[in-house]
């Protein structure tokens, strides 16, 4: 099993081959009449012992006891393949009841799915985080239910710092770089972690262009892949960061985000951007870090990335009253943080999020959950997102390198974006 190194993302194109139509029903009726519903997963653990499946057994058998008729039958797969499995399924006509994967847009763009408002109770929609309801939603309409949650933060190690002499974390990028020279002359191996790899360049890419006061859409949700404030933000990593020698001695467009996780852990690292389990990592490696607000250009960004992990309830099984039924009892707050809890990731509803506030239990988790109001998101609501996102897992990294054109780069990618969407429509 492998821990999800990302949430929000899903293998480029994966739904496309489930717009086929429907064949036949998925939804059945077990042995003596009852009521059966199947739930395919994702496995957030990284080791037999933390499972998710663990997780789900347990949810099963509560969820039936309450829902006397109703068996619930659930299947759990890792990141590496949940996504294509759910898309072969419904592409075989035999989609499944509920699936909790990386992104719905596809899906719901071909009328496969339940709308929230169909489904779930009026206290259980109206309990999630706003950013993320609205982030579910396709014209308006919300099909994604988030399932867990996580924003971003810089990362830096307290021991490295100390010994360069880099008193506070930075908040501008003038004071990255001058906190990287230093870091690089203490003998520090990677300054700056900057991972532009295939395996998630697009959350790297937000990232700084967030940080420059761009982003991948406007306020309309047009693409704005070239603007001003992204070639902008590009050109100053390549000069001032990746060209000044303070990323490392690996090419950031071929290193991942795990790579420089690892390294991280290992004390290699002076900073870098991170998401919550990142903190169980860097524990077990006994590093000695610290976290902070997003660095901007000219000071903290006023925004950071917020990502999400999805549910969808698929119509083929025509069980939409037990559907409502099992996720209103999926989006409990007892339910929600046992969830969160196990993974450091953060809930979805105000109500567990008020009690994760409240708890020093996850006093450590505070932070990051602060973020997630001002937090911005992938344009997952798109169909044309899986190819973009393909395309910047390909292309952006070219940027950084020695000649390599922002401009140029993000005006092709730009292109691709607005061609994929107009197919879409």
């Amino acid at each position: 099993m492998q821990r999800r190194r990302f949430l929000g993302m899903t293998a480029a194109g994966a739904a496309t081959a489930a717009l086929a139509p429907a064949l036949t029903a998925c939804g059945s009726s077990a042995p003596g009449g009852d009521k059966k519903l199947k739930l395919v997963a994702a496995d957030y653990g990284d080791k037999p012992a933390n499972s998710s499946k663990k997780y789900w057994e347990q949810f099963a058998k509560d969820f039936e006891a309450k829902n006397k008729g109703v068996k619930l039958d659930v299947e759990v797969y890792s990141w590496t393949e949940v996504d294509k499995k759910v898309a072969d399924m419904v592409a075989a006509g035999k989609a499944p009841d509920i699936a909790q994967i990386g992104a719905y847009a596809d899906f719901a763009a071909a009328g496969k799915l339940y709308s929230a408002d169909q489904m779930i109770s009026v206290p259980t929609q109206a309990d999630f985080i706003s950013s993320l309801a609205k982030a579910g939603e396709v014209h308006r309409v919300q099909y994604g239910l988030p399932f867990v949650s996580s924003t971003r933060m810089l990362f830096y190690n307290k021991a490295l710092f100390a010994k360069a002499g880099v008193v506070k974390a930075p908040e501008s990028w003038d004071e990255v770089q001058a906190a990287a020279v230093k870091l690089k002359a203490a003998g520090v191996k990677i300054p700056f972690g900057v991972p532009l790899g295939p395996e998630e360049a697009p959350a790297e890419t937000m990232l700084w262009m967030l940080g420059g006061g761009g982003g991948y859409t406007d306020n309309t949700g047009a693409y704005t892949i070239s603007s001003e404030a992204n070639v902008k933000a590009f050109a100053w990593l390549r000069d001032e960061l990746v060209g000044k020698g303070l990323t490392g001695p690996n090419d950031p467009a071929r290193t991942n985000r795990q790579d420089v996780f690892d390294a991280f852990c290992k004390g290699d690292v002076g900073m870098l951007h991170g998401h919550p389990t990142l903190m169980q990592q860097a524990r077990a490696g006994k590093i000695d870090f610290q976290i902070a607000p997003l660095p901007g250009v000219k000071g903290k960004a006023s925004s950071t990335m917020g990502v999400a992990d999805w549910m969808m309830a698929f119509k083929q099984g025509g069980h939409r009253d037990q559907l409502g039924t099992l996720l209103d009892f999926v989006f409990s707050k007892d339910n929600v943080l046992s969830f969160v809890g196990q993974y450091d990731l953060l809930p979805v509803t105000e109500s567990a999020s008020a009690s994760m506030q409240g708890d020093r239990r996850y006093e450590a988790l505070w932070p990051f959950l602060s973020q997630l109001q001002i937090a911005e998101f992938y344009p997952a609501d798109k169909t044309s997102w899986a190819k973009v996102s393909a395309t910047i897992k390909e292309k952006i990294g070219t940027v950084v390198q020695k000649g390599g054109d922002p401009s140029a780069v993000l005006g092709e990618i730009q292109r691709e974006a607005e061609a994929a969407e107009l197919a879409g429509r």
